[in-house]
């Protein structure tokens, strides 16, 4: 299958990876082009931007949570009818797990056989750049990078020089903007969901800002020289269609932003109807309801009014109390708690959440504790941690996951609930949406 596409790098974080991507995927739509959004790693924030700009959903490339072959294969499932495809990096290029390049934009490039334009932060360096550039451009040579985009350049003179000393294609020259800056808080950006208009006006600046700073024709053809790949787009799995699909409400709006397209993806391949619910203006459940699932965010800062939708918190627990299953990733597991920062949640686990200083962030490799909704013991998964919160006690009587330290995290509460800070994409694990499905039809024991 041949997407032309490319990927945009950097040699660290904060370079201004984001900005250009973001505003790259908004120049190519506005020129009347179908444009597949992607980014390297985890990252729950970007590809909001990265949707708003194409119009498309944002999709995650993770080697490390879903294994070397399904990259290119979820890749081209997100490419599938894109005229040019825009790959954001994570970190600095070479940078993966640990020590080691594994699941870092140099990986996946590789994976995608994809030429790299490297972003490059010029603003307090001349011909040093030089030195910088040719390092990213050697250092291995799996790599192929096609050029550069200087960001935050001061003057005509800084540009003369920067130009000057590369050898290179310089396919972009963006001056410093304050105006296109995106507010920043404990976690990163700001969600775009949460920034609304803001946001769309934000993005329309970035395309602008990319289409007048940057050679957008030689980016182009930058990507249309990518060579076809031989894998096959990655499908999600049809499950049984017999009788009425059962309803799955997915929780959404701006305090529950984290979570994967495949997810809906795959439950409605499986057989459900999902239901998006905004938790900050929806006061019930969807009819019918017959299974939940609640993923990333920040409840932290949209307590009050989770606390204060009580109709919904006392909905929850009656799905959960009839059998229903439920699946709740890190903010899903805060709003299951008994209180976050001392406001009522739903009180379906016995446990208190509170906003802490400290960030934890990084892979787990975990595996169920017991059999359980997601996966049967012994099934090894590698997932996701990021929030600044604590959740006491860090398990319960029955854990969610036994982590590879020995150490156990999570909660699981009667016959198909499971709550737990680790993220996971679903792609990655077998068998997920047909047995939450399959749950999701049993009978309910509702009041």
């Amino acid at each position: 299958m041949s997407v032309p596409r490319l990927v945009l790098a950097a040699p660290s974080s904060g370079a201004g990876k984001t900005t250009v991507a973001t505003g790259l995927m908004a120049a190519l739509r506005a020129r009347g082009l179908a444009v597949a959004p992607s980014k390297v790693g985890p990252d729950y924030i970007d590809p909001g931007y990265h949707a708003l700009a194409s119009g498309r959903p944002g999709r995650n490339l993770d080697p490390v949570m879903v294994g070397e072959d399904l990259v290119a294969p979820l890749f081209l499932h997100g490419a599938q009818g894109a005229d040019v495809a825009v790959v954001e990096g994570v970190m600095g290029l070479f940078d993966g797990r640990g020590s080691t390049s594994y699941g870092s934009t140099a990986h996946v490039a590789a994976l995608l056989d994809a030429p790299v334009v490297l972003v490059v932060d010029a603003s307090a360096q001349a011909r040093s750049v030089a030195a910088l550039v040719h390092g990213f451009a050697t250092y291995d040579p799996a790599v192929r990078l096609a050029g550069v985009v200087l960001n935050r350049v001061g003057s005509d003179r800084h540009e003369e020089l920067l130009r000057a000393c590369l050898d290179v294609p310089v396919l972009g020259v963006v001056r410093r903007d304050d105006a296109v800056a995106v507010p920043s808080r404990h976690l990163g950006l700001v969600p775009a969901a949460e920034r609304a208009p803001d946001a769309v006006a934000t993005v329309d600046r970035l395309g602008a800002l990319v289409e007048r700073c940057c050679d957008v024709d030689a980016l182009l053809a930058v990507a249309r020289r990518a060579p076809a790949l031989g894998q096959r787009a990655w499908e999600p799995p049809t499950g049984r269609t017999v009788g009425e699909p059962p309803v799955v409400a997915v929780f959404g709006g701006p305090a529950f932003t984290f979570s994967y397209a495949e997810t809906s993806e795959l439950l409605q391949a499986g057989g459900a109807q999902v239901v998006v619910v905004d938790p900050l203006r929806d006061e019930a459940l969807p009819d019918g309801a017959a299974a939940l699932v609640v993923g990333g965010g920040f409840p932290e800062v949209h307590a009050e009014q989770l606390s204060a939708n009580a109709g919904l918190r006392a909905g929850v627990a009656r799905l959960a109390g009839a059998g229903a299953p439920v699946l709740a990733e890190c903010a899903g597991l805060l709003y299951l708690c008994d209180r976050l920062d001392d406001l009522p949640m739903v009180g379906l686990l016995d446990a208190r959440a509170h906003m802490t200083e400290r960030l934890a962030l990084g892979y787990r490799d975990v595996e169920p504790a017991a059999d359980h909704l997601l996966a049967d013991a012994g099934t090894r998964l590698t997932g996701h941690e990021f929030h600044r919160t604590q959740v006491q006690p860090r398990a319960g009587l029955r854990p969610a996951w036994r982590l590879s330290d020995g150490s156990y995290e999570g909660f699981t509460a009667g016959p198909s609930v499971v709550a737990s800070y680790v993220h996971l994409h679903p792609a990655a694990v077998p068998g997920l949406a047909a047995r939450l499905v399959a749950a999701a039809r049993r009978p309910l024991a509702l009041a």
